[in-house]
């Protein structure tokens, strides 16, 4: 049989098996009598799928479906819209733009501030089209500047302008999209939106409408915080309007984030700039302040500020690019040509974007996955190519941290608590290309400003605990990311772990306090250097900084041992091995905070977005210390059953996320494929509901993926990932940083969510880690799945 069907290996494509490959399978599957007779047919129709796996168009027009990708018409930017909450769906927004794209624009349905995106699938009017640089939904806008079709009286106000609309007239893609508008006095707008990373391109066609309009908003009332919408603040710019050239360009000094500044880097004259250019010559012009409209101004400044241009009524069809920039007016006009240069069509802008997409979405086909999983998976990588983001400008960048304009490359909008976890490994993995920059922007940033970011937007925040940015350089380092400096790196990071922030012993340093300079490992020298805890009554969110500021330094030790600094290396790997275990209480079984006394602080008491059980597990450096303090593994995969059957599991927030993995980490590896796929089933879906929680900046995402093709970076510093269990049956990544293809087999996954084996190029693997050298070499990652419990990995379960 096997020979028989040799033939089917064989097909001369990119994305099927070599023929050294392909031996590897079938020795592999010649030890497994139960799928010889049908493996060979089942791998030749799965290459054979991969091979013609270019689907038909979902609801791009056929000009903006070029080039085509089964990825890429996969992507649905509606999963995680929706909600009535905050936290109800993903805080996800259906933005058009490149990778890393600086500036995203989006439909505006919602005046947005910290806790509200700019759309909303439950929303049924839009007020213009925003590029927005809001990172994420618990994180505040910057510069924006949004675009406003109309026709008849000039209608600046947001409460005034929106446009009802129906979803299914929306056509929502990664690189272009497209919504009907009803005209406030009648007739219908056609709005259409492309971007490139520093300019949106936008077309209006204008049918059976009065005197068609194009409004620019600079600036607006703001929400400052998030408990507040009514806490108002009114940010003055500027608008200039040029007839002759056809331009109304800008500022919009706007930055909701500006109140949890660091107190010594208050980024004072940072600004958004833009300049839109029409394709069509104005018939008047005038400026808005405060929704009152004065015609045949060129010029104005203030709050609630717009500009305006007005074109005859028998023009149909205008074509606008707005560019933005950090640095200028002139900065901004310069990206805008060369972007999108004059006679470039929205075609060929949203060419340029799906291509861009492309390159990355299509370098990991799948097998066996159905139509909503492949939403959910492409989506979801989407997703994580999108942050940090582009803060750079053709060699040129604006710091907030000294308020100067610098050269080099630079990036914003790091999620680090978050994305340290997964996100950042799947970046390693697949934008290896822009870590070089995305390191060097840390290392900028700790250089102008004192100390490497937490949580960076425009500047940074303070938001979160933890200086996990020790974890994404050490990582990167690791794995061979090369281009920065390392002398820079090493003194920043030891910094991290070594110097205290100011006022270190009074200082609480809650969620969001203002007034404060830089956070980074508050209680470092009130308790934590001499007993190993930070005080639940000096600091917030105690026993979740000690358990973070224990990982941080094992992630110091890790790049310590890189750079060859023993003593540095031994110190940092003992307090970060053992001194986790000095908030263990072994009454309870729980980690929980201690005051600095030594008392113990109460089980409710210190965490961050998690709780006693999360934070438990929260070791992930030591998990053979963790199991050991719990009595070994037998009474530790109790107490994981016991996390999960009691429904303490909250996937939604991430100190959860690696939690699953860790009854593989105990010999049960069995249970853990039960978990994960329980929970991908639960949390991830292809409606706008689509993510259980935030996706912050690609963490929700990042987990689904690596889940989704069989094991998880559980340490991310270690080089090391976890054996899950694979969804599809077969997946095939091309590395962009090799020239060497994986291939994870798993005929009858989708079905089967239990390792029989796992072997790497015809080595049988009896431990469920897989290396990192060993992912990035490629070849062929075979699994043999079964219906029930296997004993695989999995002594405690199976009675061994």
């Amino acid at each position: 049989m096997i020979q028989s069907n040799k033939n089917l290996y064989h097909r001369s494509r990119d994305d099927g098996l070599d023929a050294s490959q392909t031996r590897v399978v079938e020795t592999s599957l010649a030890h497994s009598p139960a799928l010889t007779m049908n493996m060979p047919v089942l791998l030749g129709l799965t290459i054979l799928l991969c091979s013609l796996c270019v689907a038909t168009t979902k609801k791009n027009p056929l000009p903006f479906h070029d080039p085509p990708s089964d990825a890429v018409d996969h992507v649905n930017p509606l999963i995680g819209v929706g909600g009535d909450s905050p936290n109800g769906s993903g805080g996800m927004i259906p933005s058009t733009a490149p990778p890393f794209a600086m500036t995203r624009w989006v439909a505006q349905t919602r005046e947005n501030y910290v806790s509200v995106t700019p759309y909303n699938y439950t929303e049924t009017s839009i007020h213009g089209f925003q590029g927005t640089h809001q990172p994420a939904i618990w994180m505040g806008e910057s510069g924006q500047v949004v675009v406003s079709p109309g026709a008849g009286r000039v209608l600046p106000k947001f409460e005034d302008r929106g446009m009802s609309f129906s979803h299914n007239n929306e056509v929502v893609s990664a690189s272009y999209y497209s919504v009907k508008l009803e005209a406030i006095e009648g007739g219908e707008i056609f709005a259409e939106q492309s971007a490139t990373s520093r300019v949106g391109h936008l077309r209006f066609t204008f049918t059976g409408t009065s005197a068609p309009y194009v409004l620019v908003e600079a600036t607006r009332a703001t929400v400052i915080g998030y408990s507040n919408p009514n806490n108002l603040t009114y940010p003055e710019g500027t608008v200039v309007i040029d007839p002759d050239n056809r331009e109304i360009c800008g500022n919009n000094p706007e930055r909701q984030d500006n109140i949890i500044a660091p107190l010594s880097t208050p980024a004072t004259n940072w600004s958004g700039y833009f300049c839109t250019r029409f394709d069509q010559p104005f018939t008047s012009w005038g400026v808005a302040r405060n929704g009152t409209v004065s015609q045949n101004q060129t010029s104005g400044n203030g709050a609630m500020l717009s500009g305006y241009a007005t074109f005859a009524p028998e023009q149909y069809q205008i074509n606008i690019r707005t560019a933005v920039s950090f640095i200028s007016i002139d900065q901004a006009r310069q990206n805008l040509e060369k972007e999108v240069p004059d006679g470039q069509s929205l075609e060929e802008t949203a060419r340029q974007t799906r291509s861009a997409w492309a390159e990355k979405l299509d370098r990991i086909k799948l097998v066996g996955a159905t139509n909503d999983q492949k939403e959910i998976f492409y989506t979801g990588f989407f997703h994580t190519l999108q942050y940090p983001y582009e803060q750079d400008e053709y060699g040129r960048y604006y710091s907030g941290y000294d308020d100067s304009i610098h050269e080099g490359v630079s990036y914003t909008g790091y999620s680090n608590w978050d994305t340290y976890r997964a996100e950042w490994a799947w970046l390693v993995l697949f934008a290896p290309e822009r870590l070089p920059g995305m390191v060097q922007s840390m290392l900028q940033d700790y250089k102008q400003g004192g100390w490497l970011p937490m949580w960076k937007n425009i500047i940074e925040t303070n938001i979160m605990v933890g200086t996990h940015a020790d974890s994404l350089v050490a990582e990167a380092v690791l794995k061979g990311i090369i281009g920065f400096d390392l002398d820079t790196a090493w003194e920043a990071v030891y910094k991290d772990a070594t110097v205290p922030p100011i006022n270190d012993d009074v200082t609480v340093y809650d969620d969001r306090q203002e007034f404060v300079n830089y956070e980074v490992r508050a209680g470092l020298s009130s308790v934590y250097e001499q007993k190993g805890w930070v005080a639940d009554d000096i600091h917030s969110e105690s026993g979740s900084r000690t358990l973070d500021y224990l990982y941080d330094d094992f992630a110091v030790s890790v790049l310590a041992g890189l750079l060859n600094k023993t003593d540095e290396e031994t110190f940092f790997r003992n307090r970060s091995m053992t001194n986790p275990f000095s908030i263990f209480n072994s009454v309870t079984g729980f980690m929980e905070a201690k005051n600095a006394s030594g008392a113990w602080a109460g089980p409710d008491m210190g965490w961050t977005e998690g709780n006693e059980w999360a934070y438990t597990f929260d070791v992930v450096q030591n998990i053979p210390g963790l199991i050991a303090h719990k009595g070994g593994n037998a009474s530790f995969v109790d107490f994981l059953d016991e996390h999960f059957d009691g429904g303490h599991n909250d996937h939604t927030n991430e100190p959860s996320h690696h939690v699953p993995y860790l009854y593989t980490l105990a010999n049960a590896a069995s249970k853990s494929q039960t978990r994960i796929r329980q929970i991908a089933e639960s949390n991830y879906n292809s409606s706008v509901n689509g993510l259980s929680g935030n996706e912050d900046c690609g963490q929700m995402s990042a987990w689904y993926l690596f889940s989704a093709l069989g094991f998880y970076p559980v340490n991310p510093v270690s080089g090391e990932y976890i054996v899950g269990s694979p969804f599809f049956d077969m997946v095939s990544i091309d590395f962009p940083s090799s020239d060497k293809k994986l291939h994870i087999v798993s005929p009858g996954a989708p079905s089967k969510p239990y390792i029989h084996s796992l072997s790497v190029n015809g080595r049988k693997l009896e431990q469920p880690i897989i290396t990192h050298d060993e992912l990035t070499q490629g070849g062929v990652f075979l699994f043999l799945m079964r219906d029930i419990p296997q004993a695989w990995a999995s002594g405690v379960t199976s009675g061994n």
